[in-house]
């Protein structure tokens, strides 16, 4: 739960960076009504974190600078690429917990539950970017994302 708490402190810095930069008022409230969504799923996962004892990852403020740097950057580019973006990293990040769904034990309903929710929202989001228009990313973009999310995920398991 954990590395999803990381996720969400790292969707939220997206967001935000995107919200900011963007240059169409349509943009913007794309991005203040995912911000929104995430915002729950950060209470939800935090929530989750205390019931299982555990503890958010000591890096969120390093992780949620450099997400807030790359959403930046997305943000300046075109509006679709910054849809793109959107659309790449809630793919992946459906892709992670659908994986994690899988590894949750059976019993655990709330986790379940949380992911559950949180997959189906994500899933939304990357659509609702696709159908405004936003535009594949290039293969080394879509690698490097995934490389950088695989360090992040891994060290926010132990950290």
């Amino acid at each position: 739960m954990r590395v999803n708490h990381v996720g969400e402190i790292c969707a939220q810095a997206l967001y935000n960076a995107q919200r900011l930069t963007a240059r169409e008022a349509s943009e913007r409230s794309h991005f203040e009504q995912a911000a929104r969504d995430e915002t729950d799923h950060l209470a939800w996962t935090r929530q989750r974190l205390a019931e299982l004892q555990s503890r958010p990852s000591l890096l969120n403020p390093l992780w949620y600078v450099g997400a807030f740097g790359i959403g930046c950057i997305a943000g300046r580019t075109s509006r679709s690429l910054s849809l793109g973006f959107v659309a790449e990293t809630e793919r992946q990040v459906e892709a992670h917990l659908d994986s994690h769904l899988s590894r949750l034990p059976a019993d655990d309903h709330a986790s379940r539950a949380i992911v559950q929710q949180m997959k189906d929202d994500e899933a939304r989001h990357a659509s609702e970017a696709e159908a405004a228009g936003a535009s594949a990313l290039p293969p080394p973009v879509r690698w490097l994302m995934r490389v950088g999310a695989w360090v992040m995920t891994t060290t926010a398991h132990r950290l």
